[in-house]
């Protein structure tokens, strides 16, 4: 399942982040969708009913384009069903964070969007998922492996107009979406849900489900372009990956009001808070603690107060030079794999 996701990067990075190669070998930044830029907020501890950046064809929004353009748009977690006749989406009697893909085809509240080609995919640094440890939960953050860089590329001086990314790299999930209008008229309400499969092998010791995620530019445009893919094609698709890294976070996190690169921070298990800390994760906390000229007003505040250059969609620099320098600057990126139990 996934229940928690951080993506810290300001409106302007995620656009940079999502740049992909068109059928010309042209590169292409997708824009965002016509003001969706100041409804998305960079967060450490994004939980369900928040808006997250999501990438879907543009031919969604404007009929003449082509489905293989992209688009970004801020989409509420949590499908609401165009069908849903309350007037009131709190209403929903059943929770659609989540879609298991075994039941994509059986339910109505996935299977309409689903054949109606509405497949979208949620952006995100990373996902939180929880093992349970006798009676206790233990959090970790989950996240694709990164490319090293060198040092000018850690502190992200490589310029915001260069062509190719070399920022973090976003995990990109497979979802579904849909678009509900309060049946009394009203500004329509863009939701969506994360399909899930069964963990693979470098995540069933942590849970038994997983995100679908899209590994690689080629899945990621056939989910989208539902043009040219049909959705019983785009289907196959969606199964367990095992390129992954993670590490055991504070359960800080559990506490979704709690939005603070603190969230983020490896730990070190069966270690008491003042035991010395590791090389590595000495090097992350110190990036975290440091403030650097590159970033606008620092880590995200909390959900209650945005800051004002958030608001106003505008911020230059994120979180992103901080979250690939604590890990690219660390020894390796181990990919994720069951401890040692001997």
């Amino acid at each position: 399942m996934c229940g928690r996701t951080a993506c810290t990067l300001a409106p302007v990075e995620v656009s940079s982040a999502c740049s992909y190669r068109d059928r010309h070998g042209r590169i292409r930044r997708p824009a965002w969708r016509d003001g969706d830029q100041d409804k998305y907020r960079p967060s450490y501890n994004k939980n369900p009913q928040s808006n997250s950046p999501v990438l879907v064809s543009r031919r969604h929004f404007s009929k003449d384009a082509a489905s293989e353009e992209r688009v970004i748009a801020a989409m509420r977690w949590g499908l609401v069903p165009s069908w849903f006749r309350e007037s009131d989406p709190s209403k929903m009697q059943y929770s659609t964070n989540n879609c298991r893909s075994d039941g994509m085809m059986q339910k109505k509240s996935y299977k309409d969007p689903l054949l109606r080609g509405k497949r979208c995919v949620i952006l995100a640094d990373g996902f939180y998922e929880w093992k349970r440890q006798d009676k206790e939960k233990q959090p970790y953050f989950i996240y694709f492996p990164q490319a090293k860089r060198d040092e000018e590329e850690l502190l992200g001086v490589e310029g915001e107009d260069s062509e190719e990314w070399r920022g973090w790299r976003l995990l990109t999930m497979a979802g579904l979406f849909d678009c509900w209008t309060p049946p009394g008229g009203g500004e329509p309400l863009y939701t969506y849900t994360i399909i899930t499969v069964e963990a693979s092998r470098a995540m069933d010791w942590v849970h038994d489900r997983m995100p679908a995620i899209l590994d690689g530019e080629e899945a990621v445009r056939q989910w989208l372009d539902f043009g040219a893919v049909k959705s019983l094609e785009a289907i196959k698709l969606i199964h367990p990956i095992e390129a992954l890294c993670l590490h055991p976070v504070s359960s800080i996190v559990n506490n979704c009001r709690n939005n603070t690169p603190e969230c983020i921070q490896p730990i070190e298990l069966g270690v008491r808070k003042e035991a010395k800390p590791s090389a590595s994760s000495k090097m992350m906390l110190n990036w975290l603690k440091t403030e650097s000229p590159k970033k606008e007003g620092g880590a995200p505040e909390s959900p209650e107060r945005p800051p004002k250059k958030q608001q106003e969609g505008v911020a230059k620099r994120g979180s992103e030079g901080l979250m690939q320098a604590w890990l690219r600057k660390a020894e390796s990126c181990e990919p994720a794999k069951k401890p040692r139990t001997h």
